[in-house]
């Protein structure tokens, strides 16, 4: 029997699916890291082509279930989380507010409140980087449980948040065109 769970775990962890989503949300940690590196308009236009594909590699990931009693190690510290929030928000400056109707367990309201990019950026930083992070263990079942609780928490909430901030810099991008 525990060789057929090790078989399924290890065609779930070396998947093309999550290869390539593993691949994708690395390059979206190191873009966030570097955010400080970068020119504003050429870091929003990465990202503009970065997060779709981080979205879909997400959405691919075959269904599969976590392996271990206790959740993976928390590897994002609040330094690594402030670091990435106040880089953004130094980079983006006026242009990291925008106004989003807030929607709850799926019913629009009329309330409007104002987010932030880079507080929605941070966020989905820390699932991902936690993830990763455990992913580069080489311990297949903390891999396996990290893709997997990620992928939990994408439906949960940064896939929302991903899309939020995507329609943000979206308006951001196209504002500076006209």
């Amino acid at each position: 029997m525990r060789k057929i769970w090790y078989f399924f775990m290890n065609k779930f962890i070396y998947s093309d699916a999550t290869v390539a989503f593993v691949t994708a949300a690395a390059q979206t940690c190191l873009l966030i890291e570097q955010c400080a590196e970068h020119d504003r308009e050429e870091w929003r236009e990465q990202l503009l082509r970065l997060l779709p594909v981080l979205y879909l590699r997400t959405r691919l990931l075959e269904p599969a279930e976590t392996v271990m009693e206790d959740e993976p190690q928390r590897f994002v510290t609040e330094e690594d989380y402030t670091f990435a929030l106040v880089g953004i928000r130094n980079l983006l400056g006026q242009d990291d507010a925008y106004l989003d109707v807030f929607v709850d367990q799926g019913v629009y309201t009329d309330e409007i409140q104002t987010n932030y990019i880079s507080e929605g950026l941070a966020d989905i930083y820390q699932e991902l980087k936690d993830m990763a992070a455990a992913f580069q263990t080489g311990d297949e079942a903390i891999m396996n449980d990290a893709v997997v609780l990620c992928r939990e928490a994408f439906e949960a909430s940064w896939g929302r948040k991903l899309l939020s901030v995507l329609r943000a810099l979206h308006e951001i991008s196209d504002a500076s065109y006209q």
